[in-house]
């Protein structure tokens, strides 16, 4: 006697899904370019030895969480095009583009960026006194991170805004 319930057959709100997951990532990036980081400079953590490797580590799973909510977020607008064709076409494709924009941008902290940066942050040579100034390869990297951070924000934004005034029109 099998029965069947008619609450699981409710179909899943995809735009619901795109607003919490960006709500949840643009939120964390802010708290970790905003609090943790400016934090961790300003109590002198970021000159001592061991920070490379726990930086590398925290980064490196933030940055595979950063990979799990793009693909969440691409795969959300990939439905949405292809079976709801209720979105007008300009947001439509544009949101396409930019949550594919979006992956890339995580792809690249996390198998570009991150590594690199924690490689030239490495001290290897014993015998040096351990005093360095930034490389100009690592203030190029910093820049570059801080500018797909800023366009991480400015397309998170705008999807949050297409997705919450295309789900509130269904609405109404």
């Amino acid at each position: 006697m099998a029965s069947y319930s008619n609450q699981w057959s409710k179909p899943l709100n995809w735009q619901l899904v795109v607003l919490a997951t960006l709500g949840f990532w643009l939120s964390s990036s802010v708290v970790i370019d905003f609090v943790i980081l400016p934090s961790l400079y300003a109590s002198g953590m970021m000159a001592q030895e061991g920070f490379i490797g726990a930086g590398y580590l925290v980064f490196g799973i933030f940055n595979r969480l950063e990979l799990l909510c793009a693909g969440l977020i691409t795969t959300c607008f990939l439905v949405l095009h292809f079976y709801h064709h209720h979105l007008s076409k300009l947001i439509d494709r544009g949101s396409l583009i930019l949550s594919g924009v979006l992956l890339t941008i995580a792809l690249i902290y996390t198998y570009i960026l991150t590594p690199q940066m924690s490689g030239f942050g490495l001290h290897l040579n014993l015998f040096d006194s351990g005093v360095s100034s930034l490389s100009n390869t690592m203030v190029a990297m910093q820049f570059g991170y801080w500018g797909l951070e800023l366009a991480k924000l400015v397309i998170g934004a705008v999807l949050v805004r297409w997705c919450y005034r295309e789900m509130r029109e269904s609405l109404s």
